[in-house]
């Protein structure tokens, strides 16, 4: 069970979001590169400083989702129930995402994206973190005694499914087709731990 946040915790997660939210506005507005720092931090009624207490980068305001993403990856395998396998938990918190992502209105985010040679290579770079967390906890169960190489593959897997399915006309049936050659690789690296 969670702990409910303090004054002072909600107070930093709202202005948080309030940069965040300024910041995506006048993206789509202008233009991702059209709009600096101190725009933004002004628009949010906010020091520079404040801003970047919160976020790194001018690339980590689009992305202010990112740790939620790490987390929830870790978390589909961490709480997954007692025996249950890992990749239909895996499959169903990508299909979630995939959703959340291929909304209507996460279609004008994803263009911004795509065009934004900087914010591809953040995107990239973030993925890369992701599969690492997520390959550590799959390491760290006790129920999957496959190989490292073998757990930070399908969690590349996983995280790259995302991406793949979120640019699809048919992006449910996209994690569906990705995650039987997900399941197939899985089943390869269980007959290679039985055979040992």
């Amino acid at each position: 069970m969670t702990e409910p946040l303090g004054r002072r915790e909600r107070k930093k997660a709202a202005t948080r979001q309030k940069i965040a939210d300024t910041a995506l506005r006048l993206f789509l507005e202008q233009g991702y590169d059209a709009v600096g720092i101190r725009e933004i931090a002004a628009a949010a009624d906010v020091a520079v400083t404040t801003l970047f207490s919160h976020f790194a980068a001018k690339e980590a305001l689009i992305f202010e989702q990112d740790e939620d993403f790490e987390h929830r990856l870790a978390q589909a395998v961490a709480d997954r129930a007692p025996h249950e396998p890992l990749i239909p938990a895996l499959r169903r918190e990508i299909h979630a995402m995939v959703r959340h992502c291929a909304s209507d209105g996460g279609a004008p985010i994803w263009r911004m994206i795509d065009e934004s040679p900087d914010l591809r290579a953040y995107e990239e770079s973030m993925r890369l973190r992701h599969a690492e967390s997520l390959a550590a906890a799959i390491i760290a169960d006790p129920e999957l005694p496959q190989s490292e190489t073998a757990c930070r593959t399908i969690a590349r897997f996983v995280v790259d499914a995302h991406s793949l399915a979120r640019e699809a006309a048919d992006p449910d049936a996209a994690v569906d087709e990705i995650f039987q050659m997900i399941e197939a690789a899985w089943e390869v690296a269980d007959r290679a731990v039985a055979s040992r």
